[in-house]
């Protein structure tokens, strides 16, 4: 749990997941939230490259200058596997919901075009050579966590029980340490995501 000492989100940073946008429920969500609730707290929700190489040297020109204590990435499924690795170059917060614990391994058979899930009439081609650098930054996640180990203060997670897409057991693994709440009921998509907002803003402490 959270406690009074814990520092309050001033930066925060929302990456979406494979074949989604900023578009998707949950970022709008966040984002209404965010804009009518906390005008204070500056917001980016961008559109990631397919490339995991070129999406995470994104993540880390936008957040170059980020205050490490005010800053907290949010990520939902790949993007919560981009979020745990960002939080462990940042040593930030971050809050992951229903993370990819091992995209480079799930997304081989995913190799081709695809169309994104808010619009069909825009497609993105996953390559080959990304599911290396997926396995490149698995290795760096891998060495940096026994140094920045996750605790309830420093990581959030929404793990559903019933995910269609990701193994619960391997996204509680992923997130051991942290705050993890367990969805008996809960798909991958977190449809009922808007009565878990409230949880997951105390956990960001975002600045008014």
């Amino acid at each position: 749990m959270t406690t009074s000492a814990a520092p309050r989100t001033s930066h925060l940073l929302y990456l979406h997941g494979f074949r989604s946008s900023p578009q998707s429920a949950k970022a709008l969500m966040v984002a209404q939230r965010v804009r009518e609730r906390h005008p204070g707290v500056v917001w980016c929700c961008p559109q990631l490259p397919p490339s995991p190489q070129e999406a995470t040297t994104q993540m880390r020109s936008l957040t170059d200058g980020w205050p490490r204590e005010g800053m907290a990435v949010i990520g939902s499924s790949l993007g919560g596997f981009y979020a745990r690795w960002l939080s462990l170059q940042r040593d930030c917060r971050a809050a992951l919901l229903n993370p990819a614990p091992f995209p480079q391994r799930d997304l081989k058979k995913y190799i081709g075009e695809h169309p994104v899930w808010q619009n069909p009439d825009e497609h993105i081609f996953f390559r080959a050579e990304f599911v290396d650098e997926l396995q490149a930054l698995a290795r760096d996640i891998d060495r940096r966590m026994p140094q920045t180990p996750a605790t309830p203060d420093r990581l959030f997670a929404l793990v559903s029980e019933k995910d269609e897409v990701l193994d619960w057991h391997e996204m509680t693994t992923f997130c051991a340490g942290g705050d993890i709440r367990r969805l008996p009921d809960g798909d991958h998509a977190i449809s009922d995501f808007e009565q878990h907002l409230d949880a997951l803003m105390r956990f960001l402490r975002p600045l008014d």
